[in-house]
């Protein structure tokens, strides 16, 4: 059990100025810290109070404040905790949090430190710890529904089932064992182990399908812009962001770095990547270097948009391979350049958009085009109940024990009790049952001071 012996605090409110902060105190001295701070005694659970805060030591008079008093564990940490809404200047905020400093058995609470209490104390599993950390960076329509759905619990229901029917099978298979004198006891009890096996199959291999798509919406779906030199690709992230990201220069090779900026498109992130312009050759070595960043980024895409222009005749997405599952358009810029170009239906008919930025004509197709990606990849990834790499693979880790019930080889009984146990395992992995300690550090790391 992980101790929590110390009473911690911090502010929970953004910093800076504003109309109200809030300061949360989680821990064994908490009703103790509330009293010398009010003078009172404590307020009725889970009600918010007027009270005047005042400085033990000098008598100094705080802040007239707004506080609740939350007493374990109907908390959210599951300890005694106290909420102080103060005025939101800074020298109320810092006034108060150097009384609590002061106080003997109290410290500063550690990124994610409220939280992780809540874990240990049963409050939270880990799937909607990480539920929560993913609410707190939510920018989207999107990413708020998923991580709603892992922070309600509705996603730990899901595996919880999984480890009921997990459990009732190696129930069976281990009476099998038992029994294996007995023919007909052993033969009674391992009769459903199959058909149970294939159906817990086929729920996990649905929910890994949602799975991909929704980590790609937590992360961002992934745009790359990219060309020749010269072909418009910088003056298109402008637009699209509608602000000055890039430098946008006659000069081959302006664009040296990947540069980036982030959409919302119909409640789904996308990040859109503008790269260094891709030619056969460069005798300048850092734009060669643009040229490998560039290359990698593409690997990487979902969808890639390879701008071309009338007055640029070179090709650079003949010389690099994508991944199969890439979406691809192939966007004519500088429209306006083509009256003086010879023989210009037949170049347009090689293009899936033509448009113009500098002339904004062609621009509002090309976004219905994004648009109209997002929704047909990734608009069914709201309904997902996993949005994480890690719980995808112990997902997937523990349907690979599973699937070898199903894959028609006879194994004896003692090898599908341990591939149910293994299968378990994961399971318990998944939710912070065992085996997470360094991995809390890391997710806990993702959470503000006073959460």
């Amino acid at each position: 059990m992980w101790e929590t012996q110390d009473t911690i605090f911090a502010l929970s409110s953004g910093a800076g100025v504003a109309a109200v902060a809030v300061v949360r105190i989680s821990g064994p001295a908490t009703a103790a810290i509330l009293r010398d701070l009010t003078g009172r005694d404590l307020p009725p659970p889970r009600r918010l109070v007027v009270r005047t805060l005042r400085d033990p030591a000098s008598r100094r008079i705080i802040d007239q404040a707004m506080v609740a008093w939350l007493p374990g564990p109907r908390s959210f940490t599951g300890e005694d905790m106290a909420e102080l809404q103060v005025h939101g200047s800074r020298a109320v905020v810092d006034f108060l949090l150097d009384v609590l400093a002061g106080r003997e058995g109290a410290r500063a609470a550690e990124p994610g430190e409220f939280t992780r209490r809540a874990m240990w104390h049963g409050k939270l599993d880990l799937v909607q710890v990480e539920g929560l950390a993913d609410l707190l960076r939510a920018e989207t329509r999107a990413q708020h529904q998923i991580a709603l759905r892992g922070l309600s619990g509705e996603s730990s229901g899901t595996v919880q089932g999984w480890r009921r029917e997990l459990t009732e099978l190696l129930a069976l298979l281990e009476a099998a064992i038992d029994f294996v004198d007995e023919e007909d006891v052993a033969g009674r009890a391992l009769e459903s182990v199959p058909r149970r096996a294939s159906a817990l199959v086929e729920q996990m291999r649905h929910v890994l399908r949602d799975a991909m798509p929704a980590e790609r919406i937590r992360e961002g779906v992934r745009v790359v812009i990219a060309g020749a030199p010269n072909v418009g690709k910088s003056s298109l992230l402008n637009w699209l962001a509608g602000r000055e990201v890039a430098i946008v220069s006659d000069m081959p090779g302006t664009t040296r770095d990947v540069l980036e900026v982030r959409l919302d498109l119909d409640g789904v992130p996308v990040t859109v990547f503008d790269t260094a312009g891709l030619r056969r050759r460069t005798q300048d070595g850092i734009e060669r270097i643009g040229m490998d960043r560039a290359r990698d980024v593409l690997a990487q895409a979902d969808m890639v948009l390879w701008l071309h222009a009338p007055d640029v005749n070179e090709a650079p997405e003949q010389s690099v391979a994508l991944p199969d599952d890439v979406a691809v358009l192939h966007v004519l810029n500088k429209a306006d350049l083509l009256d003086s170009i010879p023989q210009r239906n037949e170049k347009l008919r090689r293009y899936d958009i033509v448009m113009s930025v500098k002339q904004e004509t062609g621009l509002a197709e090309l976004l219905e085009r994004l648009r109209a990606f997002v929704r047909e990849r990734f608009g069914q990834a709201e309904s997902a109940l996993f949005s994480r790499v890690r719980q995808r693979q112990k997902i997937a880790a523990a349907l690979e024990d599973l699937q070898q019930f199903v894959s028609g080889q006879v194994l004896p009984v003692e090898i599908q009790a341990e591939l149910a146990r293994s299968a378990l395992r994961h399971l318990d992995e998944l939710m912070g049952r065992v085996d997470v300690e360094e991995l809390l550090d890391h997710i806990f790391a993702e959470f503000c001071i006073g959460k």
